[in-house]
């Protein structure tokens, strides 16, 4: 890396840490300054991880409104970058969160397909490996077959079926792990 870059980056690492002290000092302009400054940047970061250009805003948004809120317990005594990028990290895991458990809760079942549905879904050049799995799958005790169903394919967390199964989330955990070892040692990966 040039020296100029680092210094570019130095200098600009320093004047975010002096424009956040005197914003939490009550200079609204360099409070202005800071966000204006920020905005571009935190985009140029989060852009590149996100297809979607609305996540990609809410995701900057979200950043500069917990800068505003957290900018209290910034300490200028620190670097000011990997303070913001803790932020952008943080926030970014949150909006997925929510993205994710929002598409879980919208994903449309096959059963709600008309019932040639399958018949787009499948191909029947497929229908060699499904019954490969399917006996693989019934090669296996029921609670086995069960317990790696529910967390592998139907998308059930270790404890939901720890506690729909009476089991432990250890031993879950562990009879989901020698499935997975059963059906590697059979030729499939789980």
């Amino acid at each position: 890396m040039p020296l100029s870059e680092i210094s570019l980056k130095t200098s600009r690492d320093k004047q975010w840490s002096d424009l956040a002290h005197k914003a939490q000092q009550g200079d609204a302009r360099a409070y202005h300054r800071l966000l204006s400054d920020l905005m571009p940047f935190v985009r140029s970061v989060v852009a590149p991880a996100l297809a979607n250009e609305d996540m990609v805003d809410e995701l900057v948004q979200s950043v500069l409104m917990s800068v505003h809120k957290a900018l209290p317990t910034y300490s200028a005594d620190r670097p000011f970058k990997p303070w913001l990028l803790s932020i952008v990290k943080f926030r970014k895991a949150d909006l997925l969160r929510r993205y994710y458990k929002q598409a879980q809760r919208e994903a449309v079942s096959l059963d709600a397909l008309p019932e040639n549905g399958a018949l787009y879904v499948t191909k029947p050049h497929h229908a060699g490996e499904y019954k490969d799995i399917e006996a693989a799958l019934g090669a296996l005790s029921d609670k086995q077959r069960t317990v790696f169903t529910m967390m592998r394919i139907e998308g059930f967390t270790a404890k939901e079926v720890a506690e729909k199964m009476d089991m432990s989330v250890s031993a879950v955990k562990v009879s989901v792990h020698r499935t997975i070892q059963k059906l590697k040692e059979g030729g499939l990966d789980g």
